[in-house]
């Protein structure tokens, strides 16, 4: 997996890059992620990537130009270009899980009151982090490599990222480790029973719990099994 990401603050990455997982995965040759100073495919005085929006408006906009030689000089036969947008449809589990098997991926961060619409006709997509307006596409860039890094094969153990919230729709249920006991605080018995069946089924029934009483919107996209609808009515009479 590569993803390049085209930006004007590309020290905004510094610390991401070199952290934690993201590091290990790049280290171990599992993912190769670059960042691009979009100012180097600017051919005007003091590198200049922006200019005042024709028609007048507030606020600057980034220029055409630069961006498109930038993704013409990064893109391969099967890359994804996506622009990072407020209006792009919003990013989620399943939106990653699905880029995490492409090979490569140029992500285009936007500045200032955004990027000429031209940019348009060279992008696959766009995406959102959410419903609201941010300075820059860095951290939505971010959030974004991160979700789709530890999903490549060998970045993190499987069963990790299987078992994580909204992997399979649903919440992650409740974890615990030691000590057993704290000030009155405990682990739940169950955990503690070595019955992997009866741990097996309490986490289920955990998940679906969480589920309805935090995230009720996820369910409305589950296709639910019998034991998940059993589970659910359940839930459902002791919440009442």
């Amino acid at each position: 997996m590569k993803i390049d990401i085209i930006t004007i603050f590309p020290e905004f990455f510094d610390a991401f890059l070199a952290t934690s997982i993201i590091k290990r995965g790049i280290e171990d040759g599992l993912i190769d992620i670059q960042t691009h100073q979009l100012r180097e495919y600017s051919s005007l005085k003091h590198q200049r990537i922006d200019d005042t929006p024709y028609g007048g408006g507030a606020g600057m906009l980034m220029m055409f130009p630069p961006f498109y030689e930038a993704i013409h000089t990064l893109k391969r036969d099967k890359t994804k270009v996506i622009m990072l947008s407020p209006q792009g449809q919003v990013f989620d589990q399943k939106i990653a899980t699905e880029l995490a098997k492409e090979e490569h991926l140029i992500l285009l961060c936007g500045h200032y009151e955004g990027i000429d619409a031209r940019v348009e006709s060279l992008i696959d997509f766009e995406l959102s982090i959410g419903n609201y307006v941010l300075t820059g596409g860095e951290i939505p860039a971010m959030i974004i490599t991160d979700a789709i890094s530890r999903l490549v094969p060998g970045v993190i153990h499987e069963e990790s990222s299987e078992t994580d919230s909204l992997q399979q729709g649903w919440l992650k249920y409740p974890q615990y480790t030691k000590p057993e006991e704290y000030k009155g605080y405990k682990v739940p018995d169950v955990l503690l029973s070595g019955h992997h069946e009866q741990i097996a089924l309490w986490r289920k029934e955990q998940s679906v719990q969480r589920t309805a009483l935090k995230r009720p919107d996820l369910l409305k996209d589950l296709t639910l099994s019998q034991e998940e609808l059993k589970i659910l009515k359940k839930v459902n009479q002791t919440t009442k």
